[in-house]
């Protein structure tokens, strides 16, 4: 990726903001690179908490298969990130892509991500396809 990550016009859009902790400062002085990745899956599954029905939640949950991270504007400690995440307007059977842009508190682009989810099935542990009434509720 070497876009910046937009959300299309009038796509739903979850937000979430995050403090950064000493213990997430490395040796750089800045955020290090896998507590972006952590933010995004925090707001990943925020998003699902928040829209899924409980029925929804008890019976399905979702893995990561895929994550592609950009970094581009180091934040440091006492700045708070600022989180968007949006899927993608289709699936592909189990696979449901994701967007994740977090921006430092001047609105410029920290770190961005598109991860690839697959919906599983609790009982039964295997990939259930997508329902289109879910890809309605969070699309």
């Amino acid at each position: 990726m070497s876009r910046l990550l937009e959300p299309p016009e009038g796509r739903q859009v979850f937000q979430q903001a995050f403090e950064p902790e000493a213990s997430h400062i490395d040796e750089n002085g800045h955020v290090n690179n896998v507590v972006y990745l952590d933010w995004a899956q925090q707001i990943a599954t925020a998003h699902w908490r928040a829209l899924a029905p409980a029925d929804q939640q008890a019976a399905w949950a979702w893995i990561v298969l895929r994550h592609e991270v950009d970094y581009r504007r180091p934040l440091v400690l006492g700045e708070t990130a600022h989180a968007r995440t949006w899927v993608a307007d289709q699936t592909d059977g189990p696979r449901f892509d994701r967007y994740v842009r977090i921006d430092g508190p001047d609105g410029a682009m920290c770190a961005q991500a598109v991860t690839t989810w697959c919906l599983i099935d609790i009982a039964t542990r295997r990939p259930k396809r997508v329902p289109e009434e879910m890809l309605r509720t969070f699309a």
